[in-house]
């Protein structure tokens, strides 16, 4: 009888090694996980905050028009949830060098105060390169209170190094409800008036 005890307590106590060490991995892993979703949502540009380009105001002063070129900038939409979210215009022609600004409007359909974050994606996938920002209103998550209705700058300059075969560059953003703390509306943000 004691020795089938014996054996018993050694067999806990291996059990007890193991699940030692399966916790650390697990704890280990739930560690690591906030770097790598952090990577995961860069690379696929899911749920990642447009980073600000800091030398993108300057680049925007010291850049040359180049007036023999037009590009065709297209604008577009998509909300994900209760937003009406669009450009003024659907389109734009500019020069390579030239400071632009189009404005998104943003309206909350909801009757509670909601979160928010607008991703962008561009179309040819290299122009992103040339597309430089000085504002937008993806460099912050966003708060939007019952029913509001915002319209938001993105000042943006295209890089004269375009290359020459790019004619059209698509701006597309997709807007989304998320949890958490939200920037408040830029300074920048123009309010509309309801009902306008």
């Amino acid at each position: 009888m004691n020795q089938q005890l014996s054996e018993t307590r050694v067999l806990n106590r291996h059990m007890m090694g193991k699940l030692l060490i399966v916790a650390a991995v697990m704890f280990c892993f739930g560690y690591a996980l906030v770097p790598l979703y952090k990577k995961i949502c860069e690379v696929t540009g899911i749920n990642f905050l447009t980073p600000i380009d800091p030398d993108a105001k300057k680049f925007s002063e010291n850049t040359q028009v180049d007036k023999s070129r037009l590009i065709t900038i297209e604008f577009d939409s998509n909300a994900r949830g209760p937003w009406h979210f669009k450009p003024v215009k659907n389109s734009m022609q500019v020069h390579p060098g030239e400071l632009q600004t189009m404005v998104y409007e943003i309206a909350n359909q909801e009757n509670r105060g909601m979160e928010a974050q607008a991703i962008p994606s561009y179309a040819p996938m290299q122009a992103m390169q040339y597309f430089r920002k000085i504002e937008c209103f993806c460099f912050k998550q966003q708060a939007l209170g019952a029913h509001e209705v915002r319209q938001f700058p993105v000042v943006f300059v295209i890089d004269p190094k375009l290359p020459n075969d790019v004619k059209t560059i698509t701006l597309s953003y997709t807007f989304f409800e998320v949890g958490g703390q939200a920037a408040g509306a830029p300074t920048s943000a123009i309010p509309v008036p309801a009902g306008g």
